[in-house]
């Protein structure tokens, strides 16, 4: 199993390089192509154009500054890719709003990848609620690229959430090949008793097999924790120096807002080290 298609998000944020050397790096390990993606925004602007009656359509001359600025981000990833060289990509740019565009586009790619935004510059092109509506509205997983470190290597030292559940399933097989270069992986099962009819008697060893029928050798590590799941994952991961957290993301929209697990929006929002979600 590899990746053959890897959508990449560019965007204007300082952190952009960053986001698009981790994909060429993953492309290039499975000869994937790479598509870079910027957004206009142009959809989510147009009903709050004050000259202009709602429903009226307007021209794209309105908005000359924001397809530059979309086609100046796709110059640099094409000139960034073409250093590193990747020999397969093309650059799109959507007319749309960025997570809505890009959820859409995630239909036609393996895997996903985004930076993490970063609240202390909301003006640099990247919504801070970016990361959790493509998790939850896109078709494919997510890979995370934090807003601060740089990621010579993703999945050689992995920690995987493992609760028995659907979203956890998802995310494992989506990271499989990421997870078939791994060194040392760990399987992460917090608070086992809490959902012991998901797990059986021996929590995470069903999974362990799971991964070694994929080439992948597993420790299992259960433990019992009063801190938010998220908070414990992410110390877990720091305390093993791994470069990859694995799982499943909850949640769901009500009255179209967007309400996600707890474990969930405190590694979107805190995550120090990629992480690839499903939901």
């Amino acid at each position: 199993m590899t990746y053959n298609t890897i959508l990449v998000h560019v965007d204007q944020s300082p952190r952009a390089v960053h986001v698009v050397q981790l994909a060429a790096r993953i492309a290039l390990v499975d000869e994937a192509h790479l598509i870079g993606v910027a957004s206009t925004g142009i959809d989510h602007l147009v009903y709050q154009y004050s000259g202009v009656a709602l429903g009226m359509p307007l021209g794209m001359d309105d908005f000359t500054q924001l397809t530059e600025s979309a086609d100046s981000t796709l110059a640099a990833f094409e000139t960034q890719v073409q250093r590193l060289g990747v020999p397969s990509y093309e650059r799109r740019r959507i007319d749309d709003e960025s997570a809505y565009g890009l959820a859409l586009q995630s239909r036609y790619c393996d895997l996903l990848v985004i930076g993490q935004p970063d609240p202390d510059q909301p003006t640099t092109g990247l919504p801070v609620g970016l990361p959790q509506k493509v998790v939850l509205h896109g078709a494919r997983p997510v890979l995370l690229v934090p807003r601060q470190g740089e990621f010579e290597h993703v999945g050689r030292n992995a920690v995987i959430a493992w609760d028995g559940s659907i979203e956890a399933a998802r995310a494992i097989t989506a990271a499989l090949p990421l997870l078939r270069h791994s060194r040392k992986a760990t399987l992460a099962v917090f608070n086992p008793q809490e959902r012991y009819e998901a797990h059986g008697e021996e929590p995470g060893a069903d999974m362990a097999l799971f991964l070694a029928r994929h080439g992948i050798q597993v420790v299992v590590e259960q433990r019992t924790t009063a801190l938010d799941v998220g908070d414990a994952l992410l110390s877990m991961a720091a305390n093993l120096g791994a470069d990859l957290l694995v799982m499943g993301c909850y949640g769901h929209t009500r009255l179209h807002e967007l309400v996600l697990g707890g474990a969930s929006r405190t590694v979107l929002r805190s995550a120090t080290l990629p992480v690839l979600m499903a939901h």
